[in-house]
């Protein structure tokens, strides 16, 4: 009688690569990250969440297209008359990651999933 092959050694499976739906328009890089980010860990698909996901996006590029202006001005900029002021983009900055939260917060990406509270069961010797 023949002998049975022997087992293969133990091999781990991973899960299959989530295909990230491209955006509905055109996002930059920053703006991109965030929609792969999200879209990896939550998948988002219902038209409603990929609009605000999307207007979050946006933001997210407006945001860092602003900060750039801002670094390369000076946070403080002096008018005409040598009087020093905030730059006037800081607070259209403010405003556009105010957006970005906003938009996490309505699609609820910001709590936690609820944990039972003790012991998980079968985990005490009898």
């Amino acid at each position: 009688m023949a002998e049975k092959p022997p087992k293969s050694p133990f091999s781990v499976v991973t899960a299959l690569p989530v295909q990230v739906p491209y955006p509905p328009r055109p996002l930059g890089p920053a703006g991109l990250a965030l929609w792969e980010a999200i879209q990896t860990e939550y998948g988002i698909a219902d038209r409603g969440g990929i609009e605000m996901l999307l207007v979050g996006c946006q933001a997210l590029d407006r945001a860092e297209r602003l900060r750039a202006c801002i670094d390369a001005d000076g946070e403080v900029i002096h008018t005409r008359s040598g009087v020093p002021r905030a730059h006037p983009a800081i607070r259209d900055e403010v405003a556009c990651r105010a957006q970005i939260m906003r938009a996490i917060e309505k699609l609820g990406l910001n709590y936690e999933a609820v944990k039972a509270i003790g012991r998980p069961p079968g985990s005490f010797n009898r």
